[in-house]
């Protein structure tokens, strides 16, 4: 086994532990764990479990999302004292949807020293398998948990060309893939991972009613936690004709087709016909 390494005091090292299989925990990571004097972290039982498995026994210091901006000062205060600390979350790497940013940007303004030590991370996990492009991605981490929120949310995103990536839980992902259908339509390519390296790790490829499915056939298919990865869009509309479909469904909302077409045809110069007869299928999906 490799000798526990010597640490610069005064440094937090930023720590990726496993998503799932705690042997993707890589070596660099397991001597850093055993040689830091504390240990901050988002769940100090989950964390526990993580150094019982190394064998491993660290003073822990609970930081989450509800506390980590008061524990500045007091982390701050342990490295400039020469102790070195390691940070880490529940899984993944830190900061990545996880606790952590405003820690690792307050001690960088005091001008305390940050080391990353790089390992597993569920966004570039799954979009090696996903068969997505992935010479040019946007992660997006969680999106708000209520309809009408997620929808708008997507809508400003419905015309980027690279490929997009979703971290959801199980509670809404069908919810998810169905505004996802509705706003970026139901024959965009998209790949739903689960469960990334544990067990029951599984990837469903295909349109959004095709992945919709897959998941309804059985009620454990949607257990775990979800990666969801969407392709670009091939053919993405200009700024100017995306806000005047913006402009289109707004009309509706207030007004009946005949007029909102109208309206909208005055402005764009496109054919009124046409323009009422999509307002018609707008009205038709709501």
């Amino acid at each position: 086994m490799t000798s526990v390494p010597l640490l610069q005091p005064g440094t937090l090292f930023v720590v990726a532990t496993p998503i799932g299989n705690l042997a993707d925990l890589s070596e660099r990571a397991r001597q850093v764990l055993a040689a830091v004097d504390l240990i901050a972290c988002e769940d100090t039982r989950h964390t526990q479990k993580l150094l019982q498995h190394l064998g491993l026994k660290k003073p822990l210091l609970s930081v989450h999302d509800h506390n980590e901006r008061d524990r500045i000062e007091q982390v701050a205060e342990h490295l400039n004292g020469g102790r070195t600390m390691a940070l880490v979350s529940d899984a993944g790497t830190p900061l990545i949807s996880d606790p952590g940013y405003p820690l690792v940007q307050g001690l960088r303004q005091k001008g305390l020293k940050v080391t990353p030590i790089p390992g597993v991370s569920a966004v570039i996990t799954a979009l090696s398998a996903a068969g997505l492009p992935t010479d040019r991605f946007t992660f997006e981490g969680f999106l708000p948990h209520k309809s009408g929120a997620k929808k708008e949310r997507l809508e400003g995103l419905a015309q980027q060309t690279a490929t997009q990536v979703f971290y959801e839980s199980k509670h809404r992902i069908l919810d998810t893939l169905a505004v996802m259908a509705e706003v970026f339509g139901e024959e965009r390519e998209a790949c739903v991972a689960r469960e990334l390296t544990k067990t029951f790790e599984s990837f469903y490829h295909g349109t959004f009613p095709d992945i919709l499915q897959q998941l309804q056939v059985d009620a454990d298919q949607q257990k775990g936690e979800f990666v969801v990865m969407v392709a670009g869009n091939k053919n993405p509309q200009s700024d100017s004709a995306v806000n005047l479909d913006k402009l289109f469904r707004l009309l509706l909302a207030e007004l009946p087709p005949k007029k909102a077409a109208a309206i909208v045809a005055d402005i764009s110069g496109e054919n009124k016909k046409a323009l009422y007869q999509k307002a018609l299928e707008i009205q038709g999906k709501t």
